[in-house]
């Protein structure tokens, strides 16, 4: 079983401020986690591939390449209302 003394230092790390009944109910529920943990401990696994997700999930990417847009950027540049050095003018947010 957990020590009065440990919930202490769990709740001081935690920043929780704990009365003494608070303090007893969590004495007990932290030991009834960490017997359970014990628990866990001794089950066989050696034969379990361990897994990151609970379904076959994988991430879908595609090739990063550049693309060749038919419009050049000198007829966009014509068609802003404002540009300044080959930039796009706007207007200042700040």
């Amino acid at each position: 079983m957990i020590t009065r003394k440990e919930v202490q230092h769990i709740a001081k790390l935690a920043r929780l401020g704990l009365t003494e009944k608070e303090m007893g109910k969590f004495q007990k529920e932290l030991s009834k986690i960490l017997d359970y943990i014990e628990k866990l401990k001794k089950v066989n696994v050696s034969e379990v591939e361990p897994t990151s997700h609970s379904t076959k999930i994988e991430n879908v990417m595609r090739a990063d390449k550049s693309l060749k847009f038919k419009v050049q950027s000198s007829k966009l540049m014509e068609l802003a209302p404002e540009t300044k050095n080959g930039y796009l003018k706007v207007k200042s947010i700040f």
